[in-house]
């Protein structure tokens, strides 16, 4: 989830909420690529979730981080919630249960993000290895039930564990026991993000069965593939889901701006402190009749902080989220960014992959959607599986990134990046269904070896 932003420049109306939108039009020469990943931290003797205090807890791991890369600390009150990188990198945040994300620097090329992933992961085990602490990337946590997850002491996590069972069967089991992987892509005119918002919200079941990778809960299977996904289908529809009004005429960062004052607010923050403004609504913040802040009119940053409580599958901020993978191990980090800059960052690609989907009807799409999580690759739209979509979108994939001629210092290009997906596609399978197989078979219906076999 995003750090609260800090811009206090009073809102005057709906069009200085449409201008800061538009404000993320760029050239395509500036286009950049954000990889934004979660994992969860475990003892390593027990594999336990990570408390947030003690000698072995997250805060200690922040603080030895902070020594290591001389990151500013990000603090609420007294306790340290994540690090930034005030040179222009990434940040480090915790989300609710402790699940530590790295949001990347807006880097040129897919072998940037590599660089910096692995950069990361190194000096995460660094820290980690001393406080006997492991990470495991999966879209949800194997083992833990809901009442193992610790939480971090952060004002916002406060609001939102209060309101979710309000609005849906799954939110705390969103917050608390899901990781992701997102990638963040820029847009270079208003046309072009409508154009790269409807082909990404079309294509985010294909991304969501080949990199599903949450198959169990609580050491079980769970009967999904992407239970991940499966969560977000009754989180808060109002501020979830496919977004089928985009395909519309008319639509544009308006129409955005209009759904996004539609979405109930969670939080007003004031200075250090959270004001619970949950279910109210951003209309009235404008209007100064804000119940939870009588008088009080609203600011740029309440609109950002607003902006990154909306949870659809394709978010638009000043950039566009992709956000319907589940976390994985690393090669899976890499290959979700060239996966999407491939199609989105090549015109030739996103022409023919706005050819592939824009017969698809909102109800073939939302179908699709629906059943992706458990089906995977099996899943169909048209008479066409998954499997058969997915194929193209890769060729697609493939093709842009070839086009983008970005080579690393060995002359190679990013198309290396979707070999993962590739061999993936080649037998067949999901990350999740490799997971069972092997639950199935030598893990001999334990959960416990992904902790070993699988952790960072």
């Amino acid at each position: 989830m995003a750090r609260d932003q800090v811009d206090l420049t009073p809102i005057e109306g709906r069009a200085d909420l449409v201008n800061w939108i538009a404000q993320g039009v760029k050239p395509k020469s500036q286009f950049r690529i954000g990889t934004e990943h979660e994992k969860f931290a475990f003892m390593l003797e027990d594999h336990r979730p990570v408390p947030y205090e003690g000698r072995r807890g997250i805060r200690a791991l922040l603080e030895g981080m902070q020594h290591l890369l001389g990151w500013e600390p990000i603090m609420e009150g007294p306790n340290i919630i994540g690090l930034l990188d005030v040179t222009g990198g990434g940040a480090i945040s915790l989300e609710p249960g402790g699940q530590f994300e790295l949001s990347g620097a807006q880097v040129e090329t897919v072998h940037q993000t590599s660089s910096e992933l692995m950069a990361h992961l190194a000096q995460v085990r660094e820290v980690a290895a001393p406080l006997r602490i492991g990470f495991l990337g999966v879209g949800m946590t194997p083992s833990w039930t809901r009442n193992d997850m610790p939480k971090m002491p952060k004002g916002r996590y406060k609001i939102m564990t209060a309101y979710m069972p309000k609005v849906g069967k799954y939110g705390l089991d969103m917050m608390y026991r899901t990781c992701t992987v997102q990638t963040n892509l820029d847009f270079s005119s208003e046309a072009d993000m409508v154009k790269k918002l409807r082909v990404s919200l079309s294509l985010q079941p294909a991304a969501t069965a080949l990199f599903a990778n949450s198959p169990f809960t609580e050491g079980k299977p769970n009967g999904f593939l992407s239970f991940r996904s499966e969560i977000w289908r009754d989180t808060d529809n109002a501020r979830a889901g496919m977004l089928e009004w985009a395909f519309e005429p008319g639509m544009g960062f308006e129409r955005w701006v209009d759904y996004a004052l539609d979405v109930p607010m969670y939080f007003v923050k004031r200075g250090d402190g959270y004001i619970d403004a949950a279910g109210q609504s951003f209309r009235d913040l404008l209007a100064g009749k804000l119940p939870a802040l009588p008088g009080e009119r609203a600011t740029i940053s309440d609109w950002a902080n607003h902006i990154s409580s909306i949870f659809p599958e394709v978010r638009l901020k000043r950039y566009l989220e992709m956000r319907g993978a589940d976390s994985g191990p690393l090669p899976n980090l890499l290959a979700l960014p060239a996966f999407w800059a491939g199609i989105l960052y090549d015109d030739l690609s996103l022409d023919a992959a706005w050819d592939l989907v824009k017969e698809w009807t909102a109800e073939e799409r939302q179908k699709l959607r629906d059943e992706v999580p458990k089906l995977g690759l099996a899943a169909k739209i048209r008479g066409r599986t998954m499997f058969e979509i997915a194929g193209e979108a890769l060729k697609l994939a493939r093709a842009g990134l070839t086009r983008r001629k970005h080579l690393d210092i060995s002359g190679r290009d990013e198309t290396g990046y979707l070999e993962v997906l590739e061999d993936r596609l080649a037998r067949g399978t999901t990350p999740a269904e490799e997971l069972l197989e092997k639950y199935y078979g030598p893990w001999r219906r334990s959960v416990d070896p992904i902790y070993t076999e699988d952790a960072y």
